[in-house]
């Protein structure tokens, strides 16, 4: 009787599994959870696929994808997630990063290489996917990130850190304005809170295992956008731009919100991969 299975089949026990579940993408997400549990390599999986696991391996793997079947994040079982061509730390701390946020995160990108030495304010950061992307990708710009969170700034820091860029971003413990000094950025960019309270529970198992704390938006999901168009201009330079995140329906509201303010002038949105509206800029005149 044999004691152990080999790679290929231990991945296609899993996929079976998944897809009992009707999980979405079983045959990616089983191989990114085989990476993880054996801690070996994609092409290692690929070529030794005949290679024997053990049945503590095995064990771990089928406890992991359980978590995945349970409402587990992915991500939050790999610790790991790639965003604007980078690796970032995810945990449950965190809100994991998504490929619709580059569209803003390249928005700020275009507009700050526009700017000498640009001063970037950075709302809700989080695991830092924003600032440190910026960062990254712009020459001898300064970025202060704030967040209400102290576990989700001590990620950030990691992550600003594992990618090379802790001494061009300073993280600050904040409720949006409240702990920052007197001073002025070229560009404030935020990817708040904006889903309905009352939405939450009708999100997907995955996405309500992330920080609620970073999903709530309020009854109408408006609450973060006229709280920092409220006070976002007092903290921009003259022309300085405020960009933001956005859900799919909310547009004309955030728009709308912009302009009660009668602060920003040549307001404009983008639509995400998925032709979906997903952010707002607008400019101090």
């Amino acid at each position: 009787m044999r004691l152990f299975m080999t790679i290929k089949e231990l991945l296609n026990q899993a996929v079976i599994m998944l897809k009992n579940e009707n999980i979405e993408f079983p045959k990616n997400k089983a191989r990114a959870l085989l990476e993880t549990s054996l801690k070996k390599s994609r092409e290692y999986l690929m070529i030794y696929d005949n290679k024997e696991v053990s049945n503590e391996e095995r064990a771990l793997y089928i406890k992991n994808i359980k978590r995945l079947i349970l409402g587990e994040p992915l991500q939050y079982i790999t610790g790991k997630q790639e965003f604007m061509k980078l690796n970032f730390l995810v945990t449950k701390d965190v809100l994991i990063p998504r490929q619709d946020t580059e569209i803003l995160v390249q928005e700020v990108i275009d507009l700050a290489k526009r700017i000498k030495n640009p001063k970037i304010l950075d709302l809700c950061t989080g695991s830092g996917a924003i600032a440190i992307s910026i960062a990254k990708y712009v020459e001898n710009t300064k970025i202060i990130a704030t967040d209400i969170s102290k576990a989700a700034l001590e990620i950030a820091k990691k992550n600003a850190e594992f990618n090379g860029v802790k001494n061009n971003i300073e993280f600050i413990e904040s409720n949006l304005f409240t702990k920052l000094k007197d001073q002025k950025f070229n560009i404030i960019v935020s990817n708040p809170p904006y889903i309905e309270t009352k939405t939450l529970k009708k999100l997907q198992k995955d996405v309500q295992n992330e920080p609620k704390i970073a999903l709530d938006g309020g009854i109408d999901g408006l609450d973060f956008y006229r709280k920092i168009a409220q006070k976002g201009h007092e903290y921009l330079e003259r022309q300085g731009y405020l960009c933001l995140e956005i859900g799919y329906n909310q547009k004309i509201a955030v728009k709308q919100i912009l302009e009660e303010q009668k602060r920003y002038i040549n307001i404009y949105s983008k639509k995400d991969f998925c032709e979906n509206d997903r952010i707002v800029v607008g400019m101090i005149g």
